[in-house]
């Protein structure tokens, strides 16, 4: 259940529409997924996350877009994001994403929590070689 109701009409607002606009432009759909019809109750929340999406997510980086989708996920899950788990594990299909590609991240992701818990519940002091910081 939102926490918002989401404008009836968000595209009778000029920056809303820019955004969607440009939204669709950038993944080549008509789509417009409801994380942004959500924020369009406030344009400006809207373009500042957009912006930074398209930047991240959108622009060419030393990332190919299928691992940027995989490490989406993987911090979706980690954050209990359900909606960011679907809308991101359906982007990563589209990506090129394979069944064992998807089980492979489940089972990286698993694996990560568990022993992140144990060195967590344990209070491991960082070992020297694996602090940037420290002297050589």
């Amino acid at each position: 259940m939102a926490t918002i109701k989401p404008p009836t009409n968000p595209e009778s607002d000029p920056r809303v529409k820019a955004v969607f606009d440009d939204i669709r432009a950038t993944r080549k759909t008509d789509f417009v997924n409801n994380l942004w019809r959500a924020l369009a109750f406030n344009p400006a929340l809207l373009e500042s996350t957009w912006a930074e999406v398209k930047q991240v997510m959108a622009t060419p980086s030393h990332l190919d877009p299928l691992t940027k989708e995989l490490i989406y996920v993987a911090v979706s899950i980690a954050n209990s994001c359900s909606y960011c788990v679907h809308s991101h594990t359906a982007a990563a299909r589209a990506k090129g994403m394979t069944d064992e590609q998807h089980a492979e991240l489940l089972a990286i992701v698993s694996l990560a929590a568990k022993t992140n818990h144990l060195a967590n519940g344990l209070q491991l002091p960082l070992d020297a070689a694996f602090d940037a910081g420290a002297a050589a």
